[in-house]
C-alpha cells in the first residue's frame, strides 16, 4: 500500500472530516493525529524529521492511503517528495478570521492548559509544541501571528505544489472535488461532517 493522499493543511480545516471521507472512498486507514496517540513510538519518528532526518517517514506512512492533520501535514513537502503520485489536498477554511476563531477555541486552548502524565495526549505534547515552534510560529498564541502562520502556511503549499497535483479543498466543497482529484464515482452517501467546535470541546473536557 502506498499514499494516495498527502494531507497539507492546518488542525481546525476540516481533517477529521476529510479522515472520514477518504477511509470510505479508499477503504484502507488514513495517517491523523490519533495515530500518534496509538503508536507513541512514532513521536521520535516525528521529532527526527524536525531535526532534518525523514527517513523513518516512509517506514511510519506503512499500512496507510493519506494522511491528514498535524503532524504529517507539517511535512507535505517531505511526504510529497518521498510519494510523488500522491495526491495534496491543502484544506483550508472560507478565511483565516473563520481559521483562527476555530482554532482559538479548542486546539490552541487545549494546547495552553498542562497536560498529566496520565492524559493520553502526554505522550506527543512536547512533539507539537516543538513542532508548533518550527513549523508554524513561536508565537502561536497571538492572534496576529498566529494568523500570519495560516497564511504564510498555505502558500508555501500554493507554489510547491504543481497545479495539476494541488487540491486545494473546503469542507463544504464535499464529495466531488475529493473525487475528481482521486479519478473515482462520487458515492451516493451523505458527505461525513465531523469533530465540531462543539464537539472537540466536549470531548477534551473544554467546557
Amino acid at each position: 500500500m502506498t499514499l494516495r493522499v498527502v494531507g497539507a493543511g492546518l488542525g481546525r480545516t476540516g481533517t477529521t472530516s476529510l479522515k472520514a471521507a477518504l477511509e470510505f472512498l479508499l477503504k484502507a486507514p488514513c495517517y491523523h493525529m490519533d495515530e500518534v496517540y496509538a503508536h507513541p513510538e512514532h513521536v521520535e519518528v516525528w521529532r527526527s524529521a524536525l531535526r532534518g532526518d525523514s527517513a523513518g517517514l516512509s517506514a511510519i506512512m506503512e499500512g496507510y492511503v493519506a494522511t491528514v492533520d498535524w503532524p504529517a501535514g507539517a511535512f507535505w513537502w517531505e511526504l510529497s517528495s518521498l510519494f510523488p503520485h500522491a495526491l495534496v489536498v491543502l484544506t483550508v477554511r472560507e478565511s483565516a478570521e473563520a481559521w483562527w476563531r476555530s482554532a482559538n477555541a479548542t486546539i490552541l486552548e487545549k494546547n495552553r492548559q498542562p497536560v498529566s502524565p496520565k492524559d493520553p495526549l502526554a505522550v506527543s505534547s512536547g512533539m507539537i509544541e516543538e513542532m508548533m515552534s518550527l513549523r508554524f510560529t513561536p508565537d502561536w498564541n497571538d492572534r496576529q501571528s498566529a494568523l500570519a502562520a495560516y497564511e504564510r502556511h498555505n502558500e508555501s503549499v500554493r507554489q510547491g505544489i504543481a497545479p495539476g497535483r494541488l487540491l486545494e479543498w473546503k469542507p463544504g466543497d464535499g464529495w466531488e472535488p475529493l473525487c475528481a482529484g482521486l479519478k473515482i464515482p462520487v458515492p451516493k452517501t451523505a458527505f461525513p461532517h465531523k469533530n465540531s467546535a462543539k464537539e472537540f470541546r466536549g470531548l477534551m473536557g473544554l467546557d
